[in-house]
């Protein structure tokens, strides 16, 4: 897809992956509703794009959503392109788990690409043009100890993402997945860098990430997983999950520590 011109809705645009998509896109000629809820973080990111309007909006709730829809649709006039990045994660053992946290995990990270999605998809029905671009993860293929919240909304868009896609297959909207491992952003805090440096877990730089989400929409892309061997881990899980049970239980026996301290 071209992007030149194209009106681009940006969601966790203040993110460590979203400001540098923010700026990319703009660089290939996109104009930008940029959405996030650091209202102050967003406004640092939009200072330097030119052609970008900031909507300070919490993604959490059908009313949240909802507002950022419709001040999406009156700063652009139209959007052609929808691109839910944003995202929470909790690195928590699952019986200490705050409920609201988790709710407010599926609210943005499931929820709310939905909801957003509901909210835009019958103007690009109506002018026969659009894409919609969820960002999930490996997490959403293959289910992680200890992140039990974010990789349930993870598989939960995944499955979105291929029902709507098979769902909109007779009309000019293209519906992608892009999955990326993990990724060196603040979403992961220090006990999750703690615990990736003890297990060697592999992550990629924002930049990587971006290069390839990028690539994904310029191309076309249905679905695309980031990351060499996690890739093929996905393939492994579909087809012999027991046997990735048995490769991960040291792994997971190492970030139980990790998950059960206090504090980021």
């Amino acid at each position: 897809m071209d992007l030149r011109d194209k009106n681009v809705v940006l969601t966790g645009a203040a993110g460590g992956i979203g400001r540098l998509l923010a700026a990319s896109l703009a660089g290939q000629g996109a104009n930008m509703a940029l959405v996030d809820a650091n209202e102050d973080a967003l406004k640092e990111v939009a200072a330097g794009i030119k052609h970008s309007k900031v909507i300070a909006g919490d993604l959490s709730s059908a009313e949240g959503c909802l507002a950022v829809a419709d001040a999406a649709k009156k700063a652009l006039g139209k959007v052609d392109v929808l691109i839910n990045l944003a995202g929470l994660m909790s690195f928590r053992c699952f019986e200490e788990e705050d409920l609201e946290v988790m709710e407010r995990i599926i609210g943005v990270n499931l929820l709310g690409a939905m909801r957003l999605t509901r909210h835009l998809l019958p103007g690009m029905l109506e002018r026969n043009q659009g894409r919609i671009i969820n960002v999930g993860s490996v997490f959403g293929s293959i289910g992680f100890a200890y992140f039990t919240a974010y990789s349930a909304s993870k598989f939960g868009l995944r499955g979105f993402s291929e029902a709507l896609r098979r769902e909109l297959h007779d009309t000019p909207i293209k519906v992608m997945y892009l999955a990326p491992r993990a990724v060196k952003t603040p979403l992961n805090t220090g006990r999750i860098m703690r615990m990736g440096a003890a297990t060697k877990m592999n992550m990629d730089t924002p930049e990587l990430v971006v290069e390839k989400i990028l690539q994904a929409i310029n191309n076309d892309r249905k679905e695309v997983y980031i990351g060499f061997p996690e890739s093929l881990f996905v393939q492994i899980n579909q087809r012999f999950p027991r046997l990735v049970d048995k490769a991960l239980a040291a792994q997971n026996r190492i970030a139980r520590a990790f998950a059960k301290e206090k504090g980021n």
